[in-house]
């Protein structure tokens, strides 16, 4: 590197002195909660003391962070931006003064993890009780999700993602449970008709979308005749409406078995074979807390063993 190189990045760094870098921390926890009351009580400030943080990380940056939006507040886009790395440099400073490791039974921290609403059906009850007896001053976020994105794995201070394989994703990732399809219909249907038979005689429960659902793409290019009796624009809908109002539908299996302990729903298999369904797991790549990353990967594993 040469001496005009050195000193460039020499002054970079050198203007950081005219910087408070106590304002990042109460920066990330406004960023995440998105509400100045919220965001005091994380990190033991006043409200008015946030507030005033607030100005003065208006101030530094040049941007308003949060703006009033109906009853809450939304994020800027350069605060969405800075969510991601803000993120990841506390915790590399966090490391590089050697604070103590993840305990996950005194530590504050909001967990995040990203899932479709089927996904969090599954797997959100038992992730909440087991974060609740072995995190107890931990918050637990789910936020659902419908197709992922970039910005999935960098904004709103995600965690970890659960994505179905057939959803791609530039980042490593790690089956958690495998998934199928399965059919489900109303347990009154005829006891004797089989999973094709249900399928062509009984009126299907269908997601209202503007895709062609899969698999129904497989059973109309085997000419399997179906009609479409009710569509449903929440999927969740779908096995309580067959359930208690008669029919049948194509479901994944696990939100099936789900579904069935909270109303009588009778399952039976796919009669062609399908591509899998499984769920995997893919972390945020700015995340750096790899005693927290291990942590959780073991909560979730545990989930899914229980399925």
């Amino acid at each position: 590197m040469s001496a005009e190189e050195r000193g460039t990045t020499s002054s970079g760094l050198d203007r950081l002195a005219s910087v408070n870098l106590n304002l990042l921390v109460p920066l990330l926890a406004l960023l995440e909660e998105r509400s100045v009351t919220k965001a005091a009580e994380r990190v033991g400030l006043s409200q008015p003391a946030m507030s005033h943080a607030l100005t003065r990380m208006r101030r530094l940056l040049g941007d308003d962070l949060v703006v009033r939006q109906g009853s809450g507040v939304t994020l800027t886009p350069r605060a969405l931006e800075l969510v991601g790395p803000l993120r990841s440099a506390l915790q590399q400073t966090a490391r590089i003064v050697n604070f103590p490791v993840f305990d996950p039974a005194t530590d504050r921290r909001i967990i995040t993890v990203a899932m479709t609403t089927s996904t969090a059906f599954v797997v959100g009850p038992r992730l909440t009780r087991l974060v609740r007896e072995r995190a107890p001053l931990a918050t637990l976020r789910l936020r659902t999700i419908t197709v992922p994105s970039e910005s999935t794995f960098t904004d709103q201070g995600v965690d970890v993602v659960l994505i179905s394989e057939g959803h791609f994703s530039p980042y490593p990732r790690e089956r958690l449970y495998d998934d199928r399809v399965v059919v489900v219909a109303a347990p009154d249907t005829p006891a004797q008709a089989d999973a094709l038979e249900l399928l062509t005689t009984q009126p299907h429960v269908v997601v209202d979308t503007d895709r062609r659902v899969f698999p129904y793409s497989v059973l109309e290019d085997k000419g399997i005749p179906y009609r479409v009796g009710q569509l449903s624009s929440d999927f969740l809908l779908v096995p309580f409406l067959v359930a208690r109002a008669g029919g049948v539908a194509l479901l994944r299996h696990q939100v099936a078995v789900a579904m069935r302990r909270l109303s009588d729903l009778r399952i039976e298999e796919f009669p062609f074979p399908l591509p899998g369904l499984g769920i995997d797991m893919v972390w945020n790549p700015r995340l750096t807390d790899q005693h927290f990353v291990a942590w959780l990967r073991t909560l979730l594993l545990e989930v899914a063993a229980g399925l």
